[in-house]
């Protein structure tokens, strides 16, 4: 699978072996939102909670006497069925995470990659080495690029201080270590944009036959 490789400029670089392993599977949808939803709640905050009876604020003095008053016996005024009293059943703080095997991820990873490469929307550049730090410059080189929204994965290798910089101000554009590469930041963004070294990590991460 050649794909063209290009530079910031926009200018040819050369080609690429893409990893048919990565780039060409049949996408699973059901398997990609379990893996959106594993994301999402990871990330979850789980702060809510409510006050039970124990931390509700009140006396504990007996409200009425035991027996005599043809009244439900009721031991003190915090219970959940007083008015002001505490909550039964109710929030607690807790994680919402749950476990999702690896080989499911790897999937899902895979299934987003072979996405972008099947619509087009897979870009290669040679690198990620930029002359200047400046917004202005940055916007003039994704416009030779033909991109408003994409997520930039770069390698161990490549330098991206000026790139990263330059970019802080722009909302659509992301960048990512191809070791955090995830399923959620891909389908967020309509482009996904590879350095030639980003590939070679992606074969490090995931296995499988040589790019």
């Amino acid at each position: 699978m050649q794909v063209k490789v290009i530079n910031l400029k926009g200018h040819d670089a050369g080609e690429v072996d893409l990893n048919s392993d990565f780039f060409s599977i049949e996408p699973r949808l059901d398997i990609i939102s379990e893996v959106v939803r594993w994301q999402l709640a990871a990330r979850q905050a789980g702060t809510h909670q409510v006050k039970n009876r124990s931390a509700v604020h009140g006396t504990t003095k007996k409200a009425f006497k035991q027996k005599g008053t043809g009244r439900a016996r009721r031991g003190s005024w915090t219970s959940n069925v007083c008015r002001g009293g505490g909550v039964a059943f109710g929030p607690v703080v807790r994680s919402h995470a749950f476990k999702l095997n690896k080989k499911v991820r790897q999937l899902a990873l895979k299934g987003v990659l072979s996405l972008k490469f099947k619509k087009s929307e897979l870009i290669v550049l040679s690198d990620l080495e930029s002359e200047s730090y400046k917004t202005k410059d940055m916007r003039k080189n994704l416009a030779n690029l033909n991109l408003v929204s994409a997520l930039f994965v770069f390698g161990e290798n490549n330098l991206v201080d000026n790139f990263s910089n330059s970019i802080t101000n722009l909302p659509e554009i992301d960048i990512l270590s191809v070791n955090g590469l995830n399923v959620y930041d891909i389908i967020g963004k309509e482009k996904l944009v590879f350095t030639k070294d980003a590939l070679q990590g992606l074969q490090k991460r995931l296995g499988g036959r040589e790019c």
